[in-house]
């Protein structure tokens, strides 16, 4: 159902009303009346006949006309029965303000259930609970209760009412934008962040989405959403619980590592979203992007009047991915021709004293600086804005006509300015009108180098938007016959893993460069086996019901002759039996050793939120020591591939060191999209680790498989 009759309600029933100033029933309809909202409201109470000159209804069916939403204040347990009076007066949407649901634990949970499935039953929406509730604010449409929201084209989704809240006041205080709506999704239960955003995509209204977020019911879903939605209009976030690791899983190495930010961060970017890490730079990226074009390219000149603040911007950017190119010569030399000679031409330019006589020098430079074809965009650090206090008044009014030549510089070459001034706590007229022309203005360095690192992210993604996946599997698309049978069988013996042969049986049926083993039940077919291998070769305990081989003693390796090969059969089983009696052993898998080589790890996990992910990193024993591992939500794209590669930390390895040649990264970028092409075709798939994948100049060896399934072969979705 369409989210329409809600987000523009013509008709509120405010369940729970009441006269009590204190109560949530009094302000929600005190906001609507003082809001000039032109819908009805209609207070429901059976013990009050009259509220704020509104007559009361004993219950939402007893209502005689049409009602779109209801508003829900009452207790937790009275909300089901309410529910179903929605739904027999064909209300839309019920927005549940109270708490005691699934954030209060067990009992929470099992109401939260019984409302969700009441209000299906009915056809009735549910916005939260455990919302602080929803604002239209260009309809008056206030389901919240505060007043004086400004209004503007962002659009607010929040998970804390709280943060909802401070972002409202801020925009208040610090900025010239507001709101065109303020939506509280508290639990969601049932309408969902995707859903949300489906809806503001095409809201004329906004211009920008921001979000704050806690944790997605449907992670997938969200991330195929916000791809369309940030080709049309961008979407700021911040996501709390960036210090919270994942689930992890005894199972494998992939899931140990799988870090909740890290995935969340990743596909957040991949899908178009302007990530951010901390609340003071949340809605400044979102006035930014939604005043200033993207920045076409990532290149920058800093204009400053002092070193210092100059030098902090230039280390900002940097970290940022923003470069500051040396200016060209044309660029130089009409500088030259505006600063005293002590001014530095370089990027940063320090204007060395020439603006504390006349500040309006500020629009030439940035007009020389942005008319350079290398220079994408201008940040603007300083005392600007604050010389008619400093120095004098008379260069107030300069400031101001500089910030009107600014203001139509912007307009005219496409080009973003961000300034920092120390002098915003003044409010001078020059940083507001900057503010009208939609230049942002702070007192943080660092919040001001964020405003054009937004601009540069969104920039970046419109510019490699056809180069990205949406985020859509095709199911079993690709599967092959032979493969289905190994996992068939796995699952009929009651198995949640493949046993390593069989692992790399499937590999081999897509094309992965694996080993070419023999599993051998007893030490005669072992060394027969081995035998034909040529070569020195590995033994492997091969057990269902033992995972981590070489934790059991299970894995012997460079074996060379009959007798070697035997004595470590023994041993290997021995082992094995010692560390798990129960075990299901079915013998030896004999490997071929692979040539030396970089040890690499590819691995895949089903993320609670976001379906199944990809893993790429150094690999081997020290795995989940050094976590030098990057990840993307599956499926991916090659040019996805080949940027894990350059994003590990140690990727200067895979690039060649002390004159070893650089491994084959095209055998790398062909082996990860065969592992993001089998989570696709056997949705049974749960982990699955290739550590170690031998990596060399010549091409790749996968040593060593382990292929985890989905509980009862119940598949991933998404």
């Amino acid at each position: 159902m369409s989210l329409e009759r809600i987000l523009r309600a013509r008709s509120v029933a405010v369940v729970g009303a009441s006269r009590d100033e204190r109560k949530r029933g009094y302000q929600a309809i005190r906001s609507l009346l003082d809001g000039r909202y032109e819908g009805r409201v209609f207070p429901v109470n059976p013990k009050e006949e009259r509220i704020l000159g509104l007559p009361c209804h004993p219950s939402v069916a007893a209502i005689p006309e049409p009602v779109d939403v209801a508003l829900v204040t009452t207790r937790a347990e009275t909300v089901p029965q309410i529910l179903a009076d929605c739904g027999e007066r064909g209300v839309a949407g019920a927005v549940i303000v109270g708490g005691g649901f699934g954030e209060a634990g067990a009992v929470g949970r099992r109401l939260q259930d019984e409302v969700v499935a009441v209000a299906r039953e009915h056809g009735v929406r549910l916005v939260g609970p455990n919302t602080n509730g929803l604002i239209n604010v260009h309809e008056g449409l206030n389901l919240v209760g505060l007043n004086n929201v400004p209004r503007g084209d962002l659009a607010l989704v929040s998970q804390s009412g709280n943060m909802a809240l401070h972002l409202i006041t801020e925009a208040s205080i610090k900025t010239q934008k507001g709101f065109s709506f303020c939506i509280g999704i508290g639990n969601e239960a049932d309408i969902t962040f995707a859903e949300y955003l489906e809806f503001l995509a095409d809201d004329p209204a906004t211009r920008v989405i921001v979000l704050y977020v806690e944790g997605m019911k449907d992670g997938r879903r969200f991330l195929q959403e916000a791809y369309r939605t940030t080709s049309k209009k961008p979407i700021v976030l911040l996501k709390s619980g960036r210090s919270v690791i994942g689930s992890r899983s005894a199972g494998s190495h992939t899931g140990a590592l799988v870090g909740i930010s890290e995935v969340a961060r990743t596909a957040f970017r991949r899908a178009g979203i302007v990530t951010v890490d901390s609340s003071d730079e949340l809605l400044p990226a979102a006035e930014t992007l939604s005043n200033l074009p993207p920045l076409a390219k990532g290149t920058v000149a800093v204009l400053a009047d002092g070193g210092g603040h100059a030098t902090l911007a230039a280390d900002v950017l940097t970290d940022l991915g923003l470069a500051l190119p040396e200016l060209g010569r044309t660029t130089r030399g009409r500088l030259t021709k505006v600063l005293l000679p002590s001014a530095s031409l370089t990027n940063p330019v320090d204007v060395a004293g020439t603006t504390d006589t006349d500040p309006g020098v500020f629009a030439d430079c940035a007009r020389i600086l942005l008319e350079d074809p290398k220079i994408g965009g201008l940040l603007l650090v300083g005392l600007f804005g604050g010389y008619g206090i400093r120095f004098s008044s008379r260069l107030s009014f300069i400031e101001e006509d500089a910030a009107h030549r600014l203001g139509k510089l912007v307009r005219e070459l496409n080009k973003p300015i961000a300034v920092h001034s120390l002098y915003t706590f003044a409010r001078p007229h020059a940083l507001d009108l900057l503010r009208y022309y939609g230049i942002p203005v702070y007192d943080s360095v660092d919040v001001s180098c964020h405003c054009l690192g937004a601009l540069h992210r969104y920039g970046q993604f419109l510019g490699s938007h056809h180069r990205r996946t949406n985020f859509v599997f095709h199911w079993g698309a690709r599967s092959k016959a032979a493969g289905r049978g190994i996992i068939e069988s796995a699952l009929a013996e009651g198995r949640q893993a493949l046993l390593e042969h069989e692992g790399k049986a499937l590999l081999a049926l897509h094309g992965a460069p694996v080993t070419g083993d023999q599993l051998a039940a007893t030490a005669v077919e072992a060394v027969q086996a081995a035998g034909a291998a040529a070569g020195p070769v590995a033994l492997k305990i091969c057990s269902p019901d033992i995972l981590h081989k070489s934790d059991a003693g299970g894995v012997r390796l460079g074996l060379d002759g009959a007798e070697a090969v035997a004595s470590a059969f023994d041993a290997v089983v021995a082992a094995a039996r010692a560390h798990r009696p129960s075990a299901d052993i079915r013998g030896c898998v004999v490997s071929p050793m692979a040539e030396p080589g970089t040890e690499v790890i590819i691995g895949t996990k089903v993320d609670p939120q976001f379906g199944p992910v990809i893993l790429f990193g150094i690999g081997g024993i020290l795995v989940e020591l050094l976590k030098d591992v990057v990840f993307r939500v599956l499926p991916i794209t090659r040019v996805a591939a080949r940027q894990m590669l350059a994003e590990i930390h140690s990727a200067p390895i895979l690039q060649g060191v002390r004159g070893q040649a650089p491994i084959d990264h095209d055998a790398l970028v062909d082996l990860l999209m065969t592992v993001s092409e089998l989570v696709e075709a056997y949705p049974e798939i749960h982990e699955m680790d290739l550590n170690p994948v031998i990596a060399r100049y010549d091409g790749l060896s996968v040593v060593d498989v382990r292929i985890l399934l989905r509980p009862n072969g119940s598949v991933a979705t998404g």
